[in-house]
């Protein structure tokens, strides 16, 4: 393989479009979608940054009666037994195992992941639901001697009611199903409001969580989708039917998102941004740490809040680590990711880019020495980049931000 490998050329808009038809029709979705320009969210691809369909935006009031008929439908399944509400997710882990493909098409048309990254996701949509159906059957509760004689206390969990999951355009399915799957074991009942940039897994997953429902006899308004942008998502979250708010983002998005339901008392379960880094040592195994670094640095483009983002070598292995990463990086197939063997995709928009020259330029100014980076030039309206190290000679205060993007900040300890 060359050196700055790119795989074959991308696909065309209307191929992608076809592509999403095909998996929406498979997995049983009959929403309308509407041409590209259209009103409502534009269902946009980074794969060649086409706008592909246009989805239609849930109203105001569309919302509140999403909310008001999970709220209604929570009244039964609370009742219902756990394990009947488990055969609903046993169900709905089936549906996925058969349309595995077509959801994961669907991924790496909106999220931009490479085909093994977009299967894995829905693997662990199957994972979380075979995990939560024997949950079903384990929602103990403990007994307790009591100073009364002849009692003994009881310990009984009860469902909390309406939650709310608000998630991210990275991970588009598998979190809606970690917590889909746990709430509807549990007796909640869910509303989901996804990213505005994916849609269509959206739709595709509404479309086999009803038909999951159908199937088993559960009711519908068990698990609800709603499609928007950032009014919808504020009225999901201030609404004091809405139990819990389980929101998946930035670290921006959860200050806001935290103390606005802590002011109504309700619960919120939020999973934000990430800083993460590894330690080399100098015993380490630099071939096996430039493996995991690699994988962990450059996979999804480094739009993922796992993604490694700072190495801290010891300075007796600095040198040679870097020379591998740099070397390891030059080798990624960088393209489409619905090709075989393309390991890199692109990142999700311009704005992305636009962050990561950014954090670039600060670094490189903070004296910084920046290797990769640079756009691969593979259609206007995409952003394939290759990705970066960067030799810091202190941990600054970009070092400190999440930039989301192929970018890895060396450091060095005596």
């Amino acid at each position: 393989m060359t050196l700055n490998a790119t795989t074959a050329a991308l696909p065309t808009a209307d191929e992608l479009r076809d592509r999403a038809r095909a998996a929406l029709k498979a997995v049983g979705s009959a929403v309308e979608l509407g041409e590209p320009g259209g009103a409502g969210l534009q269902a946009s691809t980074p794969v060649t940054g086409d706008v592909l369909f246009t989805v239609t935006e849930t109203t105001s009031d569309e919302t509140d009666a999403a909310i008001a008929d999970a709220a209604a439908a929570f009244a039964a399944w609370r009742v219902t037994p756990a394990p009947v509400r488990g055969a609903l997710v046993a169900r709905l882990g089936e549906l996925l195992v058969e349309h595995k493909a077509d959801v994961g098409t669907l991924v790496t048309i909106e999220a931009g992941k490479i085909t093994s990254e977009a299967l894995g996701e829905v693997q662990e949509m199957i994972d979380i639901c075979q995990f939560a159906v024997g949950l079903s059957r384990q929602l103990y509760g403990r007994t307790i001697a009591s100073e009364r004689p002849g009692h003994r206390l009881m310990e009984t969990w009860h469902p909390l009611g309406v939650v709310g999951v608000i998630t991210a355009f990275n991970f588009p399915v598998a979190v809606w199903a970690w917590n889909t799957a746990v709430a509807l074991v549990c007796g909640d009942t869910v509303v989901w409001k996804p990213s505005e940039l994916t849609p269509l897994t959206a739709i595709a997953c509404q479309a086999l969580i009803e038909r999951a429902a159908a199937d088993v006899g559960a009711p519908a308004d068990v698990a609800r989708l709603i499609q928007g942008g950032r009014e919808i998502g504020e009225q999901l979250v201030d609404d004091p039917r809405v139990a819990l708010v389980s929101a998946t983002g930035s670290v921006r998005m959860g200050q806001q998102v935290g103390p606005r339901v802590a002011q109504r008392f309700g619960k919120s379960l939020l999973e934000l941004g990430g800083n993460n880094a590894a330690i080399v040592t100098p015993s380490a195994d630099l071939d096996l740490a430039v493996r995991g670094i690699v994988f962990s640095a450059a996979g999804t483009a480094g739009q993922r809040c796992t993604t490694l983002r700072r190495v801290i070598a010891h300075t007796s292995v600095v040198d040679s680590l870097v020379e591998r990463i740099t070397a390891a990086y030059r080798s990624l197939p960088i393209g489409d990711p619905s090709s075989d063997g393309t390991l890199v995709g692109p990142l999700i928009h311009e704005r992305s880019y636009r962050d990561m020259v950014g954090a670039l330029e600060t670094a490189a100014a903070d004296g910084g020495v920046v290797t990769g980076g640079e756009r691969r030039d593979l259609g206007e309206g995409s952003y394939y980049v290759e990705p970066a190290v960067v030799r810091m000679p202190e941990q600054t205060a970009v070092v400190h931000d999440e930039t989301f993007a192929p970018i890895l900040y060396v450091l060095t300890y005596d």
